[in-house]
């Protein structure tokens, strides 16, 4: 319980490999995916995290070990917090920048594409924000959390 089984080293060393590797592949795939959660997102993270463990724990099970990965994860997530809110540079590289998607009624289909956002999930904000079509909306925006800000035309 109290002995690990790899040098602590080796699992803070595992711990960051993992979480660089997972922030990378989650920037990759998309805003839509961090800030509008489906069941299936959710059962993915799940399942993700009990992939990655053991690439992060090398077989080790002692209580220290786990308590050694927390420990440094929530530790890089402080540092990655801390220089995002330092640095517009870095909070750009790991966050993203805000795309419009609607801008006086001209829906711009390509940033949907390569956001991988559907016609009905805008159409679904679109409504929530008391627009029935497009052309009714001055600009919709992509944030960066992957919620959709909407201004309607006066």
């Amino acid at each position: 319980m109290w002995n690990i089984a790899v040098p602590w080293w080796e699992l803070v060393l595992r711990s960051t490999v993992v979480y660089v590797f997972l922030l990378a592949l989650i920037r990759i795939t998309g805003k839509r995916q961090i800030g509008q959660l489906a069941p299936f997102d959710l059962v993915l993270l799940l399942v993700l995290s009990n992939a990655v463990q053991n690439s992060m724990n090398a077989g080790d099970n002692s209580l220290i070990g786990g308590l050694l990965s927390a420990t440094t994860l929530i530790v890089l997530n402080s540092l990655i917090a801390y220089a995002t809110h330092r640095s517009k540079r870095i909070e750009a590289l790991v966050e993203g920048r805000p795309q419009v998607l609607i801008h006086n009624g001209k829906l711009y289909s390509q940033v949907m594409l390569d956001a991988n956002l559907t016609h009905h999930e805008l159409t679904s904000a679109l409504r929530q924000a008391g627009c029935l079509a497009v052309e009714d909306v001055h600009y919709a925006v992509l944030e960066n959390n992957g919620s959709i800000s909407v201004v309607a035309k006066k």
